[in-house]
Formats: structure tokens, sequence, C-alpha cells
């Protein structure tokens, strides 16, 4: 028996087997969780449907976050196949690619700006919305992921540094209003890990090599060691953990200064 035996999770974000999305799925399944997937369209219908399968779930459907409709249909799906939903995983980000390298400043424009917000931070109040029907009587728990940027300035992160320090504080606003409904919203800051979001991020392999160089632990961080952290918030062994952003980065976020070369 799991710690995540009897629950039953909605994963949104899986975008391939080498999203951090995948990692926590992987992770929850192998904790008896029972599983359902969302894919934004069908270019990704294609990718995700097999990965389920993988999991022994055919529970799947289409999700764009920036469609009500799609949530509305989505959640009614659920609801007719399950009855109850007891965890929600928000892995869903994005900014234009020209926003993700060189001057802030420059290349931040207002649209930019707002699609980075609505699609990174909105969408995870859009889903916490569209779940808490389903999570009534039941010990709720919403996930979403964030990153050491949203605390710092990061190179080339820029907008979306914005729009995930906005997560953050969804973050802790949505763990205030639904605490009282027995539902819990927490975070996750991962370390820097190799996936098709990351690839947009100008730089990513330098930002990797440094942080194995200088975080505590000298190595980056693999989708087990997120998907582990992931399944102790959403288990009853977190019941007491609300409103919090865990860094999963072995150790980085916490280094002021650090020398690779300890004779330096």
């Amino acid at each position: 028996m799991g710690i995540l035996s009897g629950k039953r999770a909605l994963v949104v974000g899986v975008a391939s087997d080498r999203s951090i999305a995948w990692g926590i799925a992987q992770a929850m399944r192998a904790h008896g969780a029972e599983l359902a997937f969302s894919y934004a369209n069908d270019k990704f219908k294609d990718r995700v449907e097999p990965l389920a399968a993988q999991l022994g779930s055919s529970l799947t459907m289409p999700l764009d976050v920036q469609l009500d409709d799609q949530l509305d249909t989505a959640f009614a799906l659920l609801g007719r196949a399950w009855g109850g939903l007891d965890i929600v995983v928000h892995a869903v980000a994005f900014a234009p690619r020209e926003a993700l390298a060189g001057s802030f400043t420059a290349n931040t424009s207002r649209e930019a700006f707002r699609l980075a917000h609505e699609v990174s931070s909105y969408s995870f109040t859009a889903l916490a919305r569209a779940a808490v029907p389903l999570m009534s009587a039941r010990s709720g728990a919403l996930l979403t992921l964030s990153y050491l940027g949203a605390e710092r300035s990061l190179p080339s992160y820029n907008v979306m540094g914005l729009a995930k320090a906005s997560l953050e504080a969804n973050v802790r606003y949505l763990a205030a209003d639904l605490g009282p409904s027995n539902i819990r919203v927490n975070a996750i800051s991962a370390g820097p890990i190799k996936t098709l979001a990351a690839a947009g991020i100008g730089g990513f392999r330098r930002i990797l090599a440094q942080v194995a160089q200088v975080a505590p632990l000298r190595r980056n961080v693999t989708l087990e060691d997120i998907g582990s952290a992931a399944v102790f918030l959403c288990s009853d062994m977190a019941a007491a953990i609300t409103g919090e952003i865990l860094h999963v980065d072995n150790g980085f976020s916490t280094v002021g200064m650090s020398f690779a070369d300890e004779g330096v």
C-alpha cells in the first residue's frame, strides 16, 4: 500500500517523458494514486495518451488552460468518471521565446507580460476554482511548480521570473482561502532540469553546469527527486503543510557564495 493509495490525481502539463509532470505522475502512481491526464492540443494528445497508458490510465482529456469551456468540460468529465478528486498537479508555464533572452526591459512586451502571467499563474487559480467542488468533504491537495527565478534575477529568465513570483503569491492566497475547506496548496521550487520548456531559456546548459558545481550536493536534480517531494506534499503525511514553497534544488537556493574549486 502506497501513501497515495485511494487518492485520485489530475496531472496537467505532461509534454513528454522528460517533463517534470511526468516524473511526478510516475512517483504518484508508484505510491498508489489513480491518475488522469490532460493535454493542451492534438499535438500533445499523441504524446500524452501513450504515457498515460504506461501508468494504467485511460482517462485523458483536452485542456487548454486559457479556455474556460475546456476547463468546465474537463472537470465535468472527472466528476462523471470519479465523482471526486484528491489532487491536482499544475505544471504549466509559458512565455514567448523572444521574451526569454537578452534584455528584460527591451524584450518584455505588454503581450508577453500578459501571456506569461495568464498561462503560468492565473491557470493555477482557474484549476483550483474548477477542482474545489470535486474536493468537497475530501482532503484535497493542489501542487504547482516554481523556480528560483521567482525570488532572484537569473539570466534569460526575464518575464517568466515575474510570472513565477505571481504564482508563488497565488499559492499563499489559495492556501489561505481554501484551508477552511481542508484543501492544501503548495509549490515545489525545483532546481534546473532538462525539459522541453527549459530548452527555450538562453544559456540553459551553462545554468546546469553552474548549479552542479556550487550546489551543496554538487549535482543537478532529477525527475525522481521532484516526484518524491510531490508525493510527500500531496499525501496525508503533509497534512499540516500548506502555503509553502519547497525548494528541491540540492540546496542551491541556500548558497550565497561558493567556489567550485575548494582551493581558491
